[in-house]
Order: structure tokens, then C-alpha cells, then sequence
């Protein structure tokens, strides 16, 4: 394959793969980590700088990260309850407001959360027929969409969410 064609199927391939990447920050919204590998973290610093000090080191997957000011190139100030720092943008994306809500689901049915995107997973919780201010996190896959909704954290299947 020439580098032309190699070149244009990454750049294809990030632009359908989902929110990881194609991610916003919000100043004052709160986001959740992002393109770390399950076996590293994301070092929250005290400065700008990938050479600063750490102050907090977030997982894949930990929200309840506060941006607290418009970022400065790649770098955001932000703040996750206990500590005050900065991370490179790349690292985060915005938790959606609640504004999505359970739709096409049969009367009578719920819509199933579940701790893993399959159906063959645990579920964790069922939402009514017309469930609403349901947040989505910045994490999807197969169809399947992360959200939380009144205390739960966990997947559905996309196909039964629309917006307000």
C-alpha cells in the first residue's frame, strides 16, 4: 500500500472511531480521561509543562475532572475535587449534559444498563420506557453508548437513546 493510501485509512480511521478522539474541552464542564492506555495514567502537574511535578495521576475511565479556565494550547487547568493542576487536552473529553433520553423501548420493556458494552453482560440497572436527563460519557463503541443516569454508570445500547 503507498504512503498516501496508508496515510489517508489512519486519518479515516480516527475520524470514525468514536468520541475518544474526536473529543471537546469546555471550560467549567466537567470531563473524563481519555486515549490512556489501561496500564498507565494521566498525570495531573502543577505547571503547563510535561516536565512539572505531579499532583494527581487519573485512570482511564475517571471522571469529575473540572476545567477550570480556557486552556493554553495543548494544556487545560483543571481540578478534580482534591487537587488543583493541569493536563494536556489531548487526554480529556467533556461528559455530555442530561439531556438524552430512553426512546423506541416496547411497552412494558426497560432498557437494560449494563457493566460491560454487550448483551451478554451483568446488568447493572433498568430504565423506564422514558427515562431522561441521561448523560453521556465520552466513551463508545460497537453501538454501545457509556452514559450515567441518576447514580448509575454503565452501557446501552445507543439505538434506544435520542435527545430532548
Amino acid at each position: 500500500m503507498n504512503r498516501w493510501l496508508a496515510s489517508f485509512a489512519l486519518l479515516f480511521a480516527a475520524l470514525i472511531s468514536g468520541p475518544a478522539l474526536a473529543q471537546s474541552v469546555v471550560p467549567g464542564e466537567e470531563h473524563c480521561v481519555v486515549n490512556v492506555r489501561a496500564d498507565d495514567r494521566l498525570n495531573m502537574r502543577a505547571r503547563p509543562s510535561a516536565r512539572a511535578a505531579v499532583v494527581a495521576r487519573k485512570r482511564y475511565g475517571d471522571c469529575g475532572i473540572l476545567v477550570t479556565a480556557s486552556c493554553r494550547g495543548d494544556w487545560c487547568r483543571v481540578e478534580d475535587g482534591h487537587s488543583l493542576g493541569w493536563v494536556n487536552k489531548r487526554f480529556i473529553a467533556m461528559v455530555s449534559p442530561a439531556r438524552y433520553c430512553v426512546t423506541g423501548v416496547a411497552p412494558g420493556d426497560v432498557l437494560n444498563v449494563r457493566v460491560w458494552p454487550s448483551s451478554q453482560s451483568r446488568v447493572l440497572t433498568r430504565l423506564p420506557r422514558h427515562q431522561c436527563e441521561i448523560s453521556f460519557l465520552p466513551y463508545s463503541t460497537d453501538g454501545w453508548q457509556k452514559i450515567r443516569v441518576e447514580g448509575w454508570q454503565g452501557w446501552v445500547n445507543r439505538h434506544y437513546l435520542s435527545g430532548q
